[in-house]
């Protein structure tokens, strides 16, 4: 049985959390597409030292978005 009451939701960020985080990955992929890859970069990289020690796992979808992106603006993945 599913807990909907207004505390559970404040108990369990993630879903929220992983929604957002799919949103903003998806935003950066068209950023970068739009011919601004390195600002595409800078705001993944911002939204991985946010998540790294919070949320290892949506940590991980931004680092690989840097290194998928990093070829793209001729710098090296850090």
């Amino acid at each position: 049985m599913s807990d909907n009451s207004p505390s559970a939701i404040v108990q369990s960020p993630a879903r929220p959390t992983a929604e957002l985080c799919e949103i903003l990955v998806a935003g950066l992929k068209a950023l970068a597409e739009a011919g601004e890859p390195e600002a595409a970069c800078k705001l993944a990289g911002r939204a991985c030292a946010t998540l790294r020690k919070e949320n290892p796992e949506q940590w991980s979808r931004f680092n690989k978005l840097l290194h998928r992106l990093s070829p793209i603006t001729g710098s090296p993945a850090e």
